[in-house]
């Protein structure tokens, strides 16, 4: 993950490493010259480190210029942001977000949109379950409900009593809308949705997780862009 952070354009302030490993990181990774390096021992690496068992390299990074407005790579009254977004309601578990990021990234989405009271794109466990993919992806967190109504391009919600995924017919262009793990999508932005959609349950279930909801639409959406005719072609 180190790499893409090293090709992502963000500007790093320092990397510190286990002692013994920092001779093969300076040989793998194209380091800057400017930056702090520091070797530390596998206690000092833990003191610092955000996870349990951290791994051999840390970098510290500094955030986008932007980052303090929540915004990042998205007009602020957009119409059609291009290609097909995720809009994010209310998502609360780093996990959940993290690969949603990743998902997002694996099947070209345009970029993912977020509510104001969603976990932050940059909290230590968004970044590591996303595995490089915030680097690349284009990431808005601000006001969804603003965002949503502006956009002139078909808002998708995923929803327990929408239309069949698998008859859904999906443009090149729209907002996929994915509500909080407990409650769903809120009632205050059901309104912007345009096409309910549902994955149908073959078995006793009550629900999905949010991100792999995430990922058999995002499927379907490659899958088939223009409706279950061009599954035929």
């Amino acid at each position: 993950m180190l790499n893409e952070l090293l090709t992502s354009g963000f500007n790093l302030y320092a990397i510190y490493a286990l002692e013994t490993y920092l001779p093969s990181l300076q040989i793998s990774a194209k380091l800057p010259e400017n930056i702090k390096i520091a070797a530390l021992t596998e206690t000092e690496l833990q003191k610092i480190s955000t996870q349990r068992t951290p791994n051999k390299v840390l970098a510290v990074a500094y955030l986008p210029p932007n980052a303090g407005e929540a915004l990042f790579g998205l007009p602020e009254s957009p119409e059609k942001p291009g290609g097909m977004w995720l809009a994010l309601d209310t998502i609360q578990d780093p996990g959940n977000m993290g690969t949603i990021i990743r998902i997002a990234d694996w099947f070209g989405m345009g970029g993912v949109l977020a509510s104001e009271d969603s976990v932050e794109f940059f909290n230590p466990k968004v970044v590591q379950a996303s595995m490089g993919s915030l680097f690349r992806v284009k990431l808005y967190q601000g006001d969804l409900a603003s965002a949503l109504e502006g956009i002139k391009t078909p808002v998708y919600g995923a929803l327990l009593n929408g239309n069949n995924l698998y008859e859904e017919r999906f443009g090149g262009e729209g907002v996929l809308l994915l509500g909080n793990e407990s409650k769903g999508i809120s009632p205050g932005l059901k309104k912007y949705i345009t096409h309910p959609v549902t994955i149908p349950r073959f078995g006793g279930a009550e629900s999905l997780n949010v991100a792999t909801a995430a990922a058999v639409i995002c499927s379907e959406i490659r899958r088939r862009p223009d409706g279950p005719a061009a599954s035929r072609r």
